[in-house]
């Protein structure tokens, strides 16, 4: 660090020869300002472009559902047309023929919700058939749009009219017709499909499309036939004046495009399309106001944050000069502060030996000991001893008093360990999990056995609950071993695996006990004491 300091002050002295450092830190404060007024414009700009567009693909899709639910609601009705006429051209209207077509007309609007009525009439507009349950008398419908046109056109094609009042139920209702010949051709009546506007309303209040969103039903030709919000002498309305319609609906088949609505003035993102076989279109539009409202609300508070820190950057940029011209008079504090950053490093270093749990060496300590204390042993000539740790049926302690208590247990154990670590040049480590390694430099089998004992015993002592465990409390299992290392013949992996193999007796023969990989000897409470040690901690 100090290094680094000691590089940018060399540097700005030889800078100040040539430029003034004010103007260089003016420079640099600007540079940084635009850049981030630059960055958080695009980003801001390109997240509008992101929401616009992807708003534009949900309301197409949604203008995409709702064609489609329209167009299966005609066809519903206009493919039970076709069998009513087929049925009357075939069967005649004597009153046998009525009667029968009347129970199917019933049966028919009960098995289609969006049916508000099917109806038959005669060449002359009165009512032969009806789904109602009593024809009311003296009712004709010559007078009717759908009417006129099927006795005027020769065509047999399916009729959408313009929205009317029901003169059966006054609700406003969508006509779908067919013309009834007869044998020669000639005109012979009408059979109609009535479809409540409601029905279509109901399934339009399911889209979210917001305070100021519309969705639109019209004929082909500019009539509304039901918009969402229903607003007043909306109904049967033309909007082929409209620019929406004028310069768009009329001349494609479908597309998205933004318009202010001459109705509010609110401008919309506006999706259309025409019915594939019907001559029909659907609109939905949404606010674009309500498009960009979260877009806006995060650009507010990212234009908050950059002026912030843009003054925040101003203030840096004044006490830059001044702070170079401070740097010589605090030299020697940054002496002072490097030494004492040294002084951290080196605590850092020995906690970074540390295991956080238990409060004993970490393995990379332990690795580092294991070397060092081994080439010792080999220049010396002396023993060294290793002692491996295992607590017996952890994973079911774990499983039955949860982890945590698992971990205050390992904090205990490594509490006992701790204490028979009485010399200078012996390490207690975790090794890894629930295993502890205990290295003894200058200590043979005999004394690195009774300190394990002595471990073991501490440790069966401490009484802690343990259900999982045959003795009832947690108990610890320890291998040992301790050789005189050869230089070039022995290895400290060796003295690793030979403590584990007599840890694994020691496990093996029952646990709770204590194995040394020479002999596999079982030191237990009755033949060897904590005060027998000769040697070692």
């Amino acid at each position: 660090m100090s290094g680094l300091l000691d590089t940018l002050t060399r540097q700005a002295r030889l800078t100040t020869k040539r430029v003034p450092i004010t103007s260089l830190a003016v420079f640099f404060v600007i540079l940084v300002c635009l850049s981030l007024v630059f960055i958080d414009g695009w980003r801001s700009w390109t997240a509008r472009n992101i929401q616009l567009h992807e708003m534009g693909i949900s309301t197409s899709n949604m203008t995409r559902a709702i064609a489609q639910h329209a167009g299966d609601t005609i066809k519903a009705a206009d493919t039970t047309l076709v069998g009513l006429v087929e049925r009357v051209q075939a069967d005649g209207n004597d009153a046998g023929a009525l009667q029968r077509l009347h129970v199917l007309l019933v049966r028919r609007v009960d098995e289609l919700p969006q049916l508000q009525g099917l109806f038959v009439y005669d060449e002359n507009g009165r009512w032969l058939a009806n789904s109602l349950p009593t024809t009311p008398p003296n009712v004709n419908n010559s007078d009717r749009d759908y009417f006129i046109y099927h006795r005027t056109h020769l065509d047999t094609e399916p009729y959408i009219g313009l929205p009317i009042q029901s003169r059966s139920t006054g609700a406003w209702i969508i006509t779908v017709s067919r013309r009834i010949n007869h044998a020669d051709g000639s005109f012979a009546g009408v059979a109609l499909a009535t479809i409540n506007i409601d029905y279509f309303k109901k399934f339009y209040d399911s889209f979210d499309i917001g305070r100021h969103g519309a969705i639109v039903l019209a004929l082909n030709n500019g009539i509304m036939l039901t918009r969402r919000p229903l607003l007043n002498n909306y109904t049967g309305k033309s909007m082929a004046n409209t620019v929406l319609y004028r310069d768009n609906i009329s001349k494609k088949a479908a597309g998205t495009v933004f318009i202010v609505s001459a109705q509010d003035g609110v401008t919309r993102l506006n999706s259309f399309r025409h019915l594939d076989q019907y001559p029909l279109y659907v609109s939905s539009a949404l606010s674009k106001d309500e498009i960009l409202a979260d877009w806006l609300t995060d650009t507010y508070v990212h234009t908050a944050g950059v002026a912030i820190l843009l003054v925040v950057l101003g203030l840096l940029g004044f006490h830059l000069v001044g702070q170079i011209k401070l740097r010589l008079n605090t030299e020697a504090e940054l002496v002072r502060t490097r030494d004492a950053l040294e002084t951290l490093n080196q605590t850092l270093e020995r906690l970074a030996l540390q295991d956080g749990l238990t409060g004993l060496a970490n393995r990379r300590h332990f690795d580092i000991a294991l070397d060092k204390e081994f080439s010792r042993a080999v220049r010396e000539a002396s023993s060294l001893a290793l002692v491996m740790i295992d607590v017996d049926c952890f994973k079911q302690y774990n499983d039955i008093y949860g982890h945590a208590a698992g971990d205050e247990c390992l904090r205990k154990i490594s509490e006992v360990v701790k204490t028979n670590q009485n010399r200078p040049g012996d390490v207690a480590a975790r090794y890894g999990g629930e295993e502890l390694g205990v290295l003894l430099p200058g200590t043979d089998v005999r004394g690195a056995m009774a300190i394990a004992e002595k471990i073991r015993l501490e440790i069966h002592s401490l009484g802690i609950e343990h259900t999982g465990n045959s003795a009832g409390v947690v108990t610890v299992s320890a291998g040992v071993d301790a050789f005189v290392p050869i230089q070039d013949l022995d290895n400290p992996l060796e003295l690793i695996q030979a403590a584990d193999k007599a840890l694994y007796a020691a496990k093996s023969g029952g646990r709770d006990r204590v194995c040394d990989n020479a002999s596999f000897r079982v030191l237990r409470q009755t033949r060897v004491q904590p005060e027998s040690v000769a040697t070692g901690v």
